[in-house]
């Protein structure tokens, strides 16, 4: 081996050892706590400048630093962020969603507090703590790794802390004390942490967002090895740091030279983008809980007051003046946060990538430095900049389609580490590029006009994108995706427009930025600036309008009027503690609070003739009035079924729908099997029109399955299902609906954001006939809903919110209504009206299949029963 290869390997094992540790303490976090820790980083750098200031201001000897700095303050961080942040969230069992907006609240802060302490600047004076010896630093890592490895496999806290990730409750019901275990948790993962930072510190510049940002992009080896190998993470640290430092050898010559340097550097965030793109998705729940994103109605006399608020800079000079030009420019970068996140529900941490590649893409149109197209005006070049940028918004968008939850935050974030490292910091994109502003605009109060008008013509497409029918889509599918798609909301489709849309409002803000400080600052548009955005957003309410116009003012006011990181600091300290505090929009006075979700019910002891606490014979919880009485004929003033073949004689024209099946909808042959179990073998079943077919038998028989392949939700192993002959097999569960089998959930499916009518509307608009008015009055008629249509879903009793999914499932017009336990949690009076609306439906010729544990409501309604055991029909 040559002295140079030799070099080399020794400097990558330095980073290896380094980011091994990063994967060791972010596993055992996750493991103890089911937390991926974002805030990994930022307590690495707290530790590092922590060391280096006892042993550089006050003269500390560097082994008592150490002491204090690793055993001492690393682990009191883990248990302070433990027992104030992160246990509040466990106990109240909130979404893994709930817990990543937390950890970016803390990462926010840390890095705010830092800025306010040391302040902004790189120190290159950090003390280097294993001396230079590489082996050494390798050697730290194996015991680390080894010791963990032992602990988990043959001790009692090992298995403890197994017990705890896999069921909190049932681990506390056994006796396990999980508030221990978690904290132990959290301060060996802050324990690695430190160590991590004070072994990179003197390795890397030192500064509140440089080091915290290279720790994030070594997540990546935590990710690869699945949240769960130990050896795995230590040995993809380690080889990606030495072939990184082996990378640096080569310096081809062309075009091909930058880029392959860019390459040689950031090797880590290849491989973040390749584990987060390609590989499977840690953590597969869903996108942030409707709570979380919520903005409640503002006030009328808020708005004015607001009005005012930006307007009165048009009275301000100098540099005042010029700190407020950039509040409008940001303020629309953050309403494009409202499009994803408030009402799309997508969790989206690369909205700075997007802002800052406006501002580029801008720049280099004026400068008619863009390849392919000619130099344009500084407005053109602002509006072509927009547009250039919204396809890629297909960066994020194309990952969200099949990633939830902490997956999709890895892959976001991982776009905009990647952006910012191959092109903001490269030199071939960014050198001696320069933005002015549009002839005209020179002055700061002709531009900031400009400004405000952009903004307020961007809030008023958001409003109405909120208030129309891709709005309703968005919010079913925030609210909860699985039921969207049920309602034949494409779900695919509408997740890669919202990202689109969000890019091309992100651009355009970034551009206007750009343009306000007339230059291209790539700082500005760094990961943690989108991390700091994205929780500004999420803690006042990201589905308020208002949101990133208050957001914008405190992010620039706080850091003008105050010293930097103060803004930081205070939106970090709300995240943090989201799990508390609700989006702030809705403490407003005057403000009506937003729903949160309904509550996650299970299948109550019910009795003819009994009542749920809640309700009376169907009565909203919330004291609204008593629902109609459908007719035994279908509804109120006995109005026919919306999917009978008689037609309404004052229904509006609308699409011809297709003809309903004559056949039916069939299971042939169909098999599906779940990692080696066999749910379902070889199913044959036929639901036929106009006949109510019933599937009963015990919990694992395979009901629930074959249910699910009929539906689309789930894809058989071997089989097909057809309608009416179609081999429709291959055909998403929106995809079916549109062609007019709908279904209902198990587990309640409603979008508690939306009031009642709308809802059912949602149907209407995506179902196999469309835009159909009279088939939503049609549907909460015959379920009785009509007195409640203006009714917030999420305050209505399980019995009402039942009828609610039938209506929505009816509105579409379907030939075909699966029903998955529909009498769970009604009551006497609420099953026999369903048992009539049952009827009904298949005497004007639905075909329906209902999955049921009653036997009572079986044998009223059901012309055919099939028994199911062990996921095959026995009768």
């Amino acid at each position: 081996m040559s002295s140079l290869t030799y070099e080399l390997v020794l400097a990558g094992l330095a980073v290896g050892s380094a980011a091994a540790l990063t994967g060791i303490g972010l596993i055992v976090t996750y493991r103890a706590t089911g937390v991926l820790n974002l805030a990994h980083g930022a307590i690495a750098m707290i530790c590092a400048y922590v060391l280096r200031h006892l042993v550089v201001e006050w003269g500390w000897p560097l082994p008592l630093a150490a002491c204090l700095t690793l055993l001492v303050v690393a682990p009191g961080i883990g248990l302070v962020l433990d027992r104030a942040v992160f246990r509040p969230a466990a106990v109240l069992d909130l979404d893994p969603a709930r817990t990543l907006v937390a950890s970016i609240g803390v990462f926010v802060l840390l890095v705010g507090g830092a800025a306010l302490v040391w302040g902004g600047g790189a120190r290159a004076d950090a003390p280097v703590l294993l001396g230079d010896d590489p082996w050494a630093q390798l050697a730290s890592v194996l015991l680390v790794g080894g010791a963990v490895g032992a602990v988990t496999r043959w001790t009692k806290l090992g298995r403890e802390l197994r017990a705890v990730v896999d069921n909190r409750a049932l681990a506390v019901l056994g006796g396990i004390d999980a508030d221990r275990v978690s904290a132990v948790g959290w301060a060996f993962g802050a324990f690695t942490a430190g160590l991590t930072g004070v072994l990179l510190a003197p390795y890397v510049r030192l500064d509140p967002y440089g080091l915290p940002l290279l720790v994030v992009e070594v997540i990546a080896v935590a990710v690869v090895a699945r949240m769960r190998s130990l050896p795995v993470a230590v040995a993809t640290a380690l080889v990606v740091a030495v072939s990184q430092a082996q990378l640096t050898r080569f310096h081809p010559m062309g075009w091909a030279g930058p880029l392959v340097q860019a390459v040689a550097t950031n090797l880590f965030v290849v491989a973040l983008l390749v584990a987060a793109l390609v590989l499977p998705g840690v953590g597969a729940r869903d996108a942030l809980p409707r709570t979380s994103t919520a903005g409640a109605r503002v006030p009328p006399g808020v708005w004015v007051a607001t009005g005012v608020l930006f307007l009165l800079p048009l009275g301000f000079a100098g540099g005042d003046l010029q700190t407020a030009v950039r509040v409008p420019a940001l303020a629309v970068v953050l309403l494009s946060l409202v499009v994803v996140t408030g009402r799309g529900g997508q969790i989206s941490l690369g909205q700075a990538a997007y802002a800052g590649l406006g501002a580029l893409f801008t720049a280099l149109l004026a400068a008619g430095r863009f390849p392919g197209l000619p130099r344009l005006p500084e407005l053109t070049a602002l509006l072509v900049a927009a547009v250039l940028v919204a396809p890629l918004g297909l960066l994020t968008g194309w990952p969200a389609i099949r990633r939830h939850g902490l997956a999709l935050a890895l892959a976001t974030l991982a776009v905009g580490v990647a952006v910012s490292r191959f092109v903001f910091a490269q030199p071939y994109a960014t050198a001696g590029l320069s933005l002015s502003r549009p002839a005209g605009l020179a002055s700061d109060r002709a531009y900031y006009a400009v400004e405000l008008a952009v903004l307020a013509l961007a809030l008023l497409l958001v409003a109405a994108l909120r208030r129309g029918r891709t709005g309703r889509a968005l919010a079913a599918l925030r609210d909860h995706e699985a039921g969207a798609e049920a309602a034949g909301v494409p779900v695919p489709a509408l997740k890669v427009w919202a990202f689109v849309a969000g890019a091309a409002l992100a651009a355009l803000g970034g551009g206007l930025l750009g343009m306000g400080v007339q230059a291209f600052d790539p700082e500005a548009y760094d990961p943690v600036r989108g991390l700091l955005w994205f929780a500004a957003v999420l803690v006042l309410g990201a589905d308020s309008l208002l949101s990133p116009l208050v957001a914008a003012v405190l992010l620039v006011g706080l850091d003008a009027g105050a010293r930097g990181g103060a803004a930081a600091a205070v939106i970090g300290l709300l995240a943090a503690f989201t799990a508390r505090v609700p989006p702030l929009t809705s403490l407003l006075p005057g403000a009506a609070r937003p729903p949160g979700p309904p509550a996650r019910r299970r299948r109550p002891a019910r009795a003819r003739g009994t009542h749920p606490p809640t309700a009376a014979a169907g009565r909203p919880a919330t004291g609204g009035p008593a629902p109609d009485r459908p007719s035994r004929t279908g509804g109120a003033g006995g109005v026919t079924s919306p999917a009978g073949r008689r037609a309404h004689p004052r229904r509006p024209r609308a699409a011809p729908a297709p003809a309903a099946p004559t056949r039916g909808l069939e299971a042939r042959e169909v098999t599906l099997r779940y990692d080696g179990f066999t749910a379902l073998d070889r199913v044959d079943l036929l639901v036929e029109p106009g006949r109510v077919t019933a599937l009963v038998g015990p919990n694992g028989a395979g009901k629930s399955s074959l249910f699910h392949c009929l539906a689309g939700t789930a894809r058989p192993a071997s089989g097909r299902v057809s309608l009416d002959g179609t081999d429709i097999t291959a055909r998403p569960s929106h995809a079916r609906t549109r062609l007019g089998i709908a279904r209902t959930f198990q587990e309640l499916a409603v979008f508690p954001s939306l009031t009642v009518e709308e809802n059912v509307r949602v149907g209407g608009e995506q179902g196999r006939v469309r835009d159909d008015p009279d088939a939503v009055e049609q549907a909460l008629r015959l379920l009785g809903l009509t007195r409640a249509r203006h009714l917030p879903a999420a305050g209505l009793s399980t019995g009402a919110l039942r009828r609610v999914e039938v209506a929505r499932a009816l509105a579409g017009r379907p030939h075909t209504l699966l029903l998955d336990e529909p009498a769970a949690g009604l009551d006497a009076d609420e099953t026999a009206a369903l048992a009539r609306v049952l009827k009904a439906l298949a005497a004007d010729g639905t075909a329906v299949l209902v999955v049921e544990h009653d036997l009572d409501l079986v044998a009223d309604v059901a012309h055919t029963v099939h028994v199911m055991e062990a996921g095959r029909i026995v009768s």
